[in-house]
């Protein structure tokens, strides 16, 4: 099902132009107008959903391989010395547009870093805890 007001349906399903890396039955992947990097890809579902928590099982089973055939044609075609896969949920994870898609960003040797963290501490009373209330939240 798609949203007819949402842009990404619309970018998904041919009704806007994009520049179009591939396509099939369940997704278009395009380059991102504002990439990160040269060849940054998004893969785009042609059904909305809004993020991680409303995709089907279908199409969650598909897009990591896809991810990876993306990232192996980056690899092989523009030279890049690795890639990330990144997904956001939500607006302080840092999505901005609300139908779940997948960033394939190539990553150069020399290139700007990026998805990176500076580890913090936790003792093992307090990783416990965590874990219990994560685990509750699962029932």
């Amino acid at each position: 099902m798609t949203d007819k007001d949402c842009i990404f349906c619309k970018i998904a399903n041919g009704e806007i132009p994009s520049a179009s890396v591939y396509e099939d039955e369940n997704f278009r992947v395009i380059l991102d107008m504002g990439p990160a990097a040269k060849g940054h890809a998004l893969i785009l579902p042609k059904n909305h959903f809004k993020d991680l928590n409303e995709l089907d099982e279908a199409t969650a089973a598909k897009v990591l391989p896809l991810a990876g055939r993306i990232g192996a044609a980056m690899k092989k075609s523009l030279g890049c010395a690795g890639y990330n896969v990144v997904q956001n949920n939500g607006v302080e994870a840092g999505q901005t547009v609300f139908h779940f898609h997948v960033h394939v960003i190539p990553r150069y040797e020399g290139g700007p870093k990026m998805v990176e963290w500076e580890p913090g501490s936790s003792t093992p009373e307090e990783l416990a805890e965590t874990a219990k209330s994560i685990a509750q939240g699962l029932n």
